[in-house]
């Protein structure tokens, strides 16, 4: 059952169709810091990959993800994964601030890796994982879960590749997340270990715009970041926001923020909406404020009339397959490698900006 009032645990699955016969492709878990590790898993094994070893230097989570996977061995080591012939992929969901140094490790051993977002925290490992790429011709990976695990977000991509709306103009993400404050480690109120809000949660708003209005690069226009209501967590910035503008011209910006009510039944009402030069897009995807929950769905606008569409548990979340076969066949059919890269370093830039003293749009106000 999907927990769906809780983000960090949040791991949807589907039934469907798997692009591989069963042991063809096999993958490892490490590292296992945050939630999403399960639905990194979870769209894998969907797809018909075969999680073959896990590893954490917790016993405890290692355990904890064996009752979900009872299929996989337990590693001794880190090295033990990288070390087995039979791993193609490795999936992990480290601290932010680890997954490069971890990747380059995954790449070096001539593995491919897939990260949770954001995938990086500084724009220094960005350059050293672009480097680690082209010196191995392995992949890096990432885990866009808001895009890339949401029937309704996958589905609003969909229709705009048809041409549902026309040429996309402006892309508008709104994506607030429950605190959850009690339940959270240590390193997640440390800014230098999760990079800052639009480094994290800014990273899937970015790669959610480069993809629904068709941009290989933007240009930041501003950015803000701010911790109003937290003031005995000083690393933690509770709201961000930014926008861009693409290199089509296409408008862009998102809010970001940790003050989901306690009253919400899902850990956020997550919501784009995207105008066309032939119509409109809204995109509803975890909850329908006081009608459903969960709920994923889209609401189209354009010539012939208005067309709301229920989405839940109807894309089958085809990312995943789609990136297995690229790893098999090295082709870049499911994401491209600079899409993955350029997604991240936008998010960056935004948050460089926000964090410098110079910026005119900087506040950071605590009450």
């Amino acid at each position: 059952m999907v927990n769906i009032a809780d983000g960090a645990s949040y791991a949807p699955t589907a039934k469907v169709t798997p692009v591989v016969a069963p042991g063809e492709f096999r993958f490892a878990a490490a590292f296992l810091d945050h939630g999403h590790i399960y639905g990194q898993c979870n769209g894998l094994c969907d797809a018909g990959a075969t999680l073959e070893l896990v590893y954490d230097p917790d016993p405890a989570r290692v355990a904890d993800l064996q009752k979900t996977f009872p299929q996989a061995r337990v590693a001794a080591s880190f090295d033990e994964i990288l070390q087995n012939p039979d791993i193609q992929l490795v999936a992990s969901a480290a601290i932010p601030s680890e997954r490069a140094a971890i990747g380059a490790s995954v790449l070096a051993a001539g593995k491919d890796y897939f990260t949770d977002k954001s995938p990086f925290t500084t724009l220094a490992q960005l350059d050293e994982i672009r480097r680690a790429v082209a010196d191995t011709g392995r992949k890096y990976l990432v885990y866009y879960a808001e895009r890339l695990h949401n029937d309704a977000a996958w589905q609003a991509g969909e229709l705009i590749a048809r041409g549902a709306v026309g040429r996309v103009l402006q892309v508008l993400n709104l994506a607030p997340h429950r605190l959850a404050v009690d339940s959270r480690p240590d390193w997640f109120f440390d800014k230098t270990r999760y990079g800052g809000i639009l480094t994290d949660i800014g990273s899937h708003q970015v790669e959610q715009f480069l993809s629904y209005a068709d941009c290989a690069d933007a240009e930041l226009n501003f950015a803000r970041v701010c911790n109003f209501k937290n003031p005995n967590r000083p690393g933690l910035e509770d709201f961000g926001e930014m926008s861009l503008t693409g290199d089509n011209g296409a408008s862009f910006y998102c809010r970001v923020d940790w003050f989901t009510p306690d009253g919400l039944r899902t850990w956020g009402d997550g919501r784009s909406f995207i105008l066309g030069t032939e119509g409109s897009l809204e995109v509803r995807k975890y909850i329908d404020v006081a009608r459903e929950a969960p709920a994923s769905r889209l609401f189209l606008v354009d010539r012939d009339g208005e067309q709301e569409i229920d989405c839940l548990q109807g894309s089958g979340f085809p990312f995943f397959g789609a990136m297995i076969l690229d790893v098999i066949n090295r082709t870049e059919n499911a994401m491209t490698q600079q899409h993955v890269f350029k997604a991240a370093q936008l998010s960056m830039l935004a948050q460089r900006y926000a964090d410098s003293p110079h910026s005119p749009h900087r506040r950071h106000q605590s009450r």
